[in-house]
Order: C-alpha cells, then structure tokens, then sequence
C-alpha cells in the first residue's frame, strides 16, 4: 500500500501555488538522420512527416500529465539533429528546412522547435557554413524556430573564423527582426562544449549519439528555493547549502516523475532530467533572488559570484541523487531579460555585463538573453563570444551567449518581448574595438587540460 504523507502533499501544493513550482518543458529529442536525401525538398519532406508523426501525441500527454498530477508543465518542444548535417547531404537553400520546421511546430502545436543548428568546433564540414549564413532569414521568417553553433570546445579549442562569423550573424539577425523587438537574435545562442541533451531552448539540438526519439524535462524552481531560504535567516552558510540541496531534491523528484510518465506514453525512452534552475520574469520566481535572500543588497554587488557558486554547486549535490539521469546543462540560469531580480539589478547599474562573465565562471550556460545598444559591431558581437567561449574552454564547462542588438537603441533604452522572455535595458558594452584579434581568424588551441588519455 503507498504510504503518502500529508505534510508531503500539502508543501507540494503550496510550492506550486505559491512558489511558481512548475516543469518547464518536456522536449522530444528526434534523430532525423533517416531523412536526408539527395533533394532538399524531398528531404525536408521526410523531416515534417517524421516529427509530426513522432510528436503528434506530445502536446497532449502533456497536458494530460499536468491535469492529473497537478503540475504546471509550461512548455513542450521538439529538438531535432543539426539540420547542417542534412545540408551536407542535400545541398540546396537551408531555409527550406527551417519553413519545413516551423510547419512541423504549428502542426504538433509545440511553442518551440530547435535544432537549427551546426556544430564547428574544429572547423566547417560541408553544409555547416551555408546553414550559419542562413540563420537571419531562417530566424526571419518563422516563429517557433531556435538556432544555436557550437563554436568551440575543451578538446578542440575555438573556432575563430566561425566566431567572427557568428558575430555578424546575430547583428543581421536582429537588423531582419527590429521591426518585432529584435526577437529573432533571442532564438539564437552560440554555445562552447555544447550538450547533446539540452531540453531548453534556444539552444536544444538532439546529438548524433542520442536515441531515434528521447524525452529529456527540464524543471525549474528558483522560487521555491529561495522561500525555503527565507525560512531559516540566521542560518549559517554550510547550513544554506544543505537547505538548497534538500530543495533541489524535491524539484528534481518532481521532474524524474514527469519524465517517466511522458516517456512511457509517447513511447520513447526517457533521456535525462535537466535539473537547472530556470527562472521567468515573474515576481517570486528569480535566481537574483535567490542570492540576494543568502544576503546581498542587489544582485551584481560584490559576493554575487561566491553566492551563485554555492547555489550552484548545491543544485547538483541535491538533483543528482534525485534522477537515474541528469543531463543537459543542470544548474542555475542567469538570463537577464527573463529573471525579474536580475532585470531590476541591470536597471540599477549594480549589474554590468563584467560581472554577468564572472558570473558565468560558475554557473550553468553563460551570457544570456542580454539586451545591448543596437549600433553595436559585429566585431564587438565576436570578442564577446570569444571570451566567454573560453570560460567555457579553459573550465571544462558549457558557456554560451545570447546577445539581442537592439536596432535604434540605445543604453538605458528598454526592450520588451513579453511572455517568458521578458524585457530589460540596454546594457552598456565597451567602445574600444577588438577588430584586429576578430580578424586574425584561425583556431585558438585546447587548454592543456583538454589532453587526458
């Protein structure tokens, strides 16, 4: 007989009617690889008849799971492999797939489909350059679709021509959308030591060694660990880790269950739980909450780092003994535009985009969802990736970024995209041009710590 404990359900409830507990999305992984032919139309074809015949039930058992658990389940999306590898089989414009993509996202009703995307760590393959120069139209002429490049690695060091390319890709990519808030650069993020897993967006791909079909979740929770925080204001700091880690526990359960139960109705194998804290712009629901709770005036003052390292550290400690399978990027976000306490911080000066990199020394992903001046220049765009690609290099970790251009604006000047990917100002970027290293291209070798057989 199950043994439920009343005070178990009762806390469960309150966090999710009080604390913003929800799953933030279930996204299926499907291999495509199967549907590359010699014709791009035929082949894209191929890729919409898989993904609405593989995903048809998604959206729905979703819904079903969240109506009788009592679960919010926010999101449910489709990763698919990297369309540059069909594009090395097909040839063609890869703007055919992106419009099969979308097509195949308003039939199975997901609100988000990734996978646009290339992986030239160590260089371009064939169809790798044509689909990253494609991106600001892909991204132009569809809604639901996300794109990401893998640009560098731990092992492989960092692609410097596709970084100086991947600057002008996303200026040109909000220049194509400024006429809706620059929102097509918000679907893109470049990424070093990409996971193959990765159930949130914008940078979800489904990697060559993952299954034909997997269900990965991703949960969230920054509300619920920052009032459990709240209740004990006198505790110690090896006494707040040990209540985030008992609190990542509860989230993370929460998730495996979800996942379990998506999997075995749609049929696919569950993959992983991603047990990464992912905040929205609602108040109560913040990871610069969290860490001005542990005791800073404003998030981005000093201690900001040291908080976040132990938060995130401690998010590991409890999730990973909650799942048989934790993946994807597991840890704490920090986008600006989508975390209410960090949006705040940003108007406020107390956070720079200097601190947001030393930020990123410690946390999951790295600089994202960043609104800057919109006459900003592609070189600028590059070092920017550039640095924080090797954080990501030199740590052994994935870092990414997701800088929005805002077209016409200018520091200080507010960008609104509503929902969950919020708004926030224009930051201020420095004006000294990085343009002579951008252009020297070539590839930035591995850290010595890359050599370990």
């Amino acid at each position: 007989m199950l043994n439920l404990n009343v005070n178990d359900i009762l806390e469960t409830i309150h966090m999710i009617s009080d604390e913003h507990l929800d799953i933030r999305t279930i996204t299926m992984g499907i291999s495509l690889l199967d549907c590359c032919r010699g014709d791009i139309n035929a082949s894209a074809e191929l890729v919409y008849d898989k993904i609405t015949k593989k995903a048809q039930h998604l959206v729905k058992t979703g819904e079903q799971i969240e109506s009788e658990l009592g679960i919010p389940i926010i999101n449910k999306r489709i990763s698919v492999t990297p369309i540059a590898m069909l594009c090395a089989a097909s040839g063609g414009d890869p703007v055919v797939y992106a419009k099969a993509l979308q097509r195949a996202a308003e039939s199975t009703g997901v609100n988000f489909i990734g996978g646009y995307s290339a992986l030239v760590h160590k260089g371009f393959s064939a169809g790798d350059e044509a689909l990253i120069r494609s991106i600001p139209e892909a991204l132009s002429v569809t809604d639901n679709l996300c794109s990401s490049v893998n640009i560098g690695s731990t092992k492989a060091g960092l692609n410097m021509d596709a970084v100086r390319l991947m600057g002008q890709v996303v200026k040109e990519t909000a220049q194509r959308t400024a006429d809706r808030n620059c929102i097509g650069a918000a679907k893109l993020v470049v990424f070093c030591n990409a996971p193959e897993d990765n159930p949130f967006m914008a940078g979800a791909f489904h990697g060559v060694g993952e299954p034909d079909c997997v269900i990965n979740v991703g949960v969230s929770g920054p509300g619920v660990v920052r009032a459990a925080l709240a209740k004990a204001p006198d505790a110690d700091i090896a006494q707040v880790a040990d209540i985030v880690k008992k609190t990542a526990f509860k989230i993370t359960r929460m998730g495996q269950l979800v996942a379990n139960r998506a999997a075995k109705r749609l049929g696919a194998p569950f993959g992983i739980v991603d047990l990464s804290l992912a905040p929205t712009p609602a108040q109560g629901d913040s990871v610069a909450h969290i860490l001005e709770e542990m005791g800073l005036e404003q998030c981005g003052c000093p201690g900001t780092t040291a908080c976040l390292a132990l938060l995130n550290d401690a998010v590991k400690k409890g999730g990973v003994m909650a799942s048989s399978h934790i993946g994807g990027l597991s840890g704490a976000f920090i986008p600006v535009t989508e975390d209410a306490g960090m949006i705040d911080a940003a108007r406020a000066g107390t956070l720079s985009i200097e601190k947001l990199e030393a930020m990123t020394a410690v946390c999951s992903v790295g600089l994202d969802m960043i609104v800057v001046p919109g006459d900003i220049t592609p070189e600028t765009i590059s070092a920017i990736i550039a640095d924080e690609a090797a954080i990501g290099m030199i740590n052994t970790k994935t870092t990414a970024v997701r800088l929005i251009p805002a077209i016409g604006k200018q520091i200080g000047d507010e960008l609104d995209f509503g929902g969950l990917l919020g708004s926030g100002p224009v930051m201020k970027v420095s004006e000294k041009s990085p343009l002579k290293f951008i252009s020297r291209g070539g590839r930035l070798p591995a850290p010595i710590q890359s050599l370990k057989n």
